[in-house]
């Protein structure tokens, strides 16, 4: 027989924490009714806010001495045996997820792999990592050892940063985030110690020092801007290097704009400034 069991949110006085407090239902309800833990089995839902969580399993403790009702806002919430969680045009899977009332964080253990259906025009983002993380005050996530896909680009990074509805996906890595762009004429690749791409509009800033590699031709720097829908690099460095070995070709300047539909590069003779205001993630604005 199926149990339906509600958790009701915190009252007024805890409104900022509320939304952290999970809703479970479905399945069969087994343990301490009063202090926990609760063990739910079979078609097992999960909602906290926005975010959507099934599996076959779940189980929901409190800490040590509350009961269930007086630690709502403390609990840990455990969802286990095959996991889907959906919130919005996103959806993602992997094999555990933990979620914490006190941080409103879900960590989905992996293999994971996240996809986010595109609007009109614009291309569906896939991520594969080995762990993901969502956050409900937030429409954000965090992948660990992350593998990017969004159209004919594809990126690589320790840690990438998305935000869903906005399409900002910020790369970083210790050692080199590394972009490309696939090409019938040859992979277009970046690399950088941070990547910040805005999806949908298919643009980008890199940081931390650049290599811009378009086939034979090769662009170096501190940073650069790329926009896919012209095919428009900006290069900026002290000074940016721009050189194709092969050719015999070498051309340097303080700011370089390398086509790489054209393959070409010339010295960007207007003033520059990174677009970064357009970059920022939402606890930097």
């Amino acid at each position: 027989m199926r149990r339906w069991v509600w958790l009701s949110l915190l009252g007024v006085a805890l409104a900022a924490s509320s939304v952290r407090v999970i809703q479970v239902e479905g399945g069969r309800l087994s343990g301490d009714l009063r202090y926990g833990p609760w063990t739910f089995e079979g078609e097992v839902r999960g909602r906290v806010k926005d975010l959507e969580i099934r599996a076959p399993k779940a189980i929901l403790t409190a800490p040590k001495g509350k009961t269930m009702q007086e630690a709502e806002g403390e609990r840990e919430a455990r969802f286990e045996g095959g996991v889907v969680v959906r919130r919005g045009r996103v959806e993602a899977q992997g094999s555990v997820l933990v979620y914490r009332e006190r941080t409103g964080e879900g960590e989905l253990l992996g293999p994971a792999r996240m996809r986010q259906e595109p609007r009109p025009g614009e291309d569906p983002v896939e991520v594969e990592a080995r762990r993901m993380t969502f956050q409900v005050d937030t429409d954000t996530s965090t992948s660990e050892g992350a593998f990017l896909r969004s159209g004919n680009q594809e990126g690589r990074a320790a840690l990438v940063y998305y935000e869903e509805e906005r399409g900002l996906a910020v790369f970083t890595d210790p050692r080199e985030v590394v972009l490309l762009r696939k090409r019938r004429e040859g992979d277009l690749v970046i690399r950088a110690k941070e990547v910040r791409s805005l999806t949908g509009p298919k643009k980008l800033i890199a940081t931390g020092g650049v290599r811009l590699q378009d086939g034979d031709l090769v662009t170096i720097g501190d940073s650069l801007y790329y926009d896919d829908t012209t095919g428009e690099a900006i290069v900026l460095g002290r000074p940016a290097v721009s050189e194709n070995k092969k050719e015999g070709f070498r051309l340097s300047g303080n700011t370089l704009q390398h086509n790489v539909n054209r393959h070409q590069v010339r010295v960007y003779g207007k003033a520059f400034r990174l677009p970064v205001e357009e970059f920022r993630k939402l606890s930097e604005r």
